[in-house]
């Protein structure tokens, strides 16, 4: 039995804008059926959010100099913030050409944080160390 894909629920208008941005590098590829996103070396750069606002994820120093000059805040999602990442405004979503510089310094960036390890090499739970384990025991013969 086959999974039926879900569609999104962004408006077209707002994934169109995402496709003519990603159209700029040939060398992106958007992902995610019902949440469209952008990853290199397994680590997300790029999202739009369910309503349709695009995320960026930006080194510190562009990052700020990005929130600014926008005047525009970190990304907070089921209230928590999510470190890296920024809201692009909408006015500046509907301007390709300015957006992407900001598009090549967010791949840059995802690039530079190295490869998603498998889920054999880290714990179940992302962001903590994992679980440490008990030594083995030893058995000694029964005499």
């Amino acid at each position: 039995m086959s999974a039926k894909k879900t569609a999104s629920a962004i408006p077209a208008a707002k994934l169109a804008l995402y496709d003519r941005l990603l159209a700029t590098d040939q060398g992106i590829e958007r992902k995610g059926a019902t949440i469209p996103y952008t990853s290199t070396n397994g680590k997300m750069f790029t999202y739009l959010s369910p309503t349709g606002d695009l995320r960026l994820r930006l080194p510190d120093e562009d990052r700020d100099a990005f929130m600014k000059k926008y005047r525009t805040k970190p990304v907070v999602q089921s209230d928590v913030v999510m470190k890296d990442w920024v809201g692009v405004p909408s006015a500046l979503f509907a301007r390709t050409a300015e957006l992407k510089p900001y598009l090549a310094m967010s791949r840059a960036y995802a690039a530079r944080l190295g490869t998603k390890k498998g889920p054999s090499a880290t714990s179940s739970r992302p962001g903590r160390p994992p679980a440490a384990r008990a030594p083995a025991r030893r058995t000694t013969p029964s005499r």
